[in-house]
């Protein structure tokens, strides 16, 4: 069991990286909003991007909120290559 400190750390850790890769998926919504501003995409093309980016902020969402805090944080905090919540929430091909 796990104390206190120990459990408010894990949220903290666990909602500091949540924002962090949100951000990185908001970014490519930005960007893909700026080409088609200026002639570069169309808009099937960014709801292409809209898609993928809903699909990715829900995998990243039901990460964060695998139930045990503990265990999400140790995933977060390991020094392994990053999970690619972009490429996770691309379509499937069939």
């Amino acid at each position: 069991m796990s104390s206190k400190a120990e459990r408010r750390a894990a949220r903290e850790a666990i909602a500091a990286y949540h924002e962090a890769e949100l951000a990185k998926l908001v970014e490519r919504v930005g960007e893909a909003i700026d080409a088609f501003r200026s002639g570069q995409l169309d808009a099937l093309e960014v709801d292409r991007v809209l898609f993928q980016y809903s699909r990715a902020a829900k995998e990243l969402w039901k990460f964060c909120d695998l139930g045990s805090i503990e265990l999400t944080a140790s995933l977060i905090n390991r020094d392994e290559p990053s999970v690619d919540w972009w490429d996770r929430g691309a379509p499937r091909r069939r």
